[in-house]
C-alpha cells in the first residue's frame, strides 16, 4: 500500500529483478565456453600424461639395448627424416638420400608395385559404389602427396622404403608392439653379415596432430 502510493509498480520491479533473455542467453554462452575450454584443459593433460608413460616406456625399452631417441621436427616429414638420420649415421656423415629424395623414391616403388599396395591402401579409402577407374585415380593422388607435399607417413610408406633400400626397418613404440618390416634384408650374403638396420621409434601420444616418428641411435653417437 505504501509502494502504490509513492506511485511504485510492484509488477514493474518483479519484471525488472528478472534478467533479460539476452542475459540469459550470453551467460549461457559464456557458461558453454567455461565448459568447453575445461574440457580442452582436460584433454591436454591427458594428451601430457598419455605422452609421458609412452616415453617412459620407451625409454625402459631402449635403455638395456644402448640407444637412445634423436628427436625428428615434427612437420609431416618426420618418418623420411628419421630413414635419412639413419642413412647418415649408417654412412658416417651423409645420407646419400635427401627426405625429400626419399619421398619421391617412395611414391615411385608404390606406382610402380601398385597391385603390393592397393589392397591396403582401398581397406582404408575405398567407398562403396566406387568405380576402378576411381580408385586409380584415387591412388595416383596419393602417391603424389608423398612425393610432393608433407603428407605423414605411415605403414605402407615404410613398406616402400623397405624394398627401396633394401633396408630391414624396426620400429621401437611404448604404445604398441614393436614392428619389423623387410626382414628379408635383415642378412646379406652367404657369410651371413649383417645388413645395419634402420631404427625407428613410433609415438601415437607425442602429439596432437598425429603420429610421429624419431630416429633410434645409438647412446654412443648421442
Amino acid at each position: 500500500l505504501v509502494k502504490a502510493i509513492a506511485g511504485v509498480s510492484v509488477t514493474n520491479q518483479t519484471e525488472k529483478s528478472k534478467p533479460s533473455k539476452s542475459v540469459q542467453r550470453r551467460e549461457k554462452r559464456a557458461q558453454q565456453e567455461a565448459a568447453r575450454e575445461q574440457r580442452i584443459r582436460e584433454e591436454q593433460c591427458n594428451i601430457v600424461s598419455e605422452r609421458v608413460a609412452e616415453n617412459e616406456r620407451l625409454e625402459k625399452k631402449l635403455e638395456p639395448l644402448g640407444l637412445v631417441i634423436n628427436e625428428m621436427k615434427p612437420d609431416g616429414h618426420c618418418l623420411y627424416r628419421a630413414v635419412e638420420d639413419q642413412l647418415a649415421l649408417q654412412a658416417g656423415g651423409t645420407s646419400p638420400y635427401t627426405f625429400q629424395e626419399l619421398r619421391q623414391m617412395v611414391a615411385s616403388y608404390m606406382r610402380n608395385h601398385a597391385s603390393e599396395f592397393l589392397p591396403f591402401f582401398l581397406s582404408e579409402n575405398m567407398a562403396d559404389g566406387e568405380s576402378t577407374d576411381t580408385l586409380a585415380e584415387k591412388f595416383e593422388n596419393y602417391c603424389t602427396e608423398v612425393e610432393s607435399t608433407a603428407a605423414w607417413g605411415g605403414q605402407l610408406e615404410l613398406g616402400a622404403l623397405t624394398h627401396c633400400l633394401k633396408k630391414h626397418i624396426m620400429i621401437f613404440s611404448g604404445s604398441f608392439p614393436d614392428v619389423e618390416m623387410g626382414n628379408e634384408y635383415k642378412f646379406v650374403g652367404g657369410n651371413g653379415l649383417s645388413n645395419k638396420s634402420i631404427m625407428l621409434s613410433y609415438h601415437r601420444h607425442a602429439f596432437g596432430l598425429g603420429e610421429h616418428y624419431n630416429s633410434v641411435i645409438p647412446t654412443s653417437v648421442q
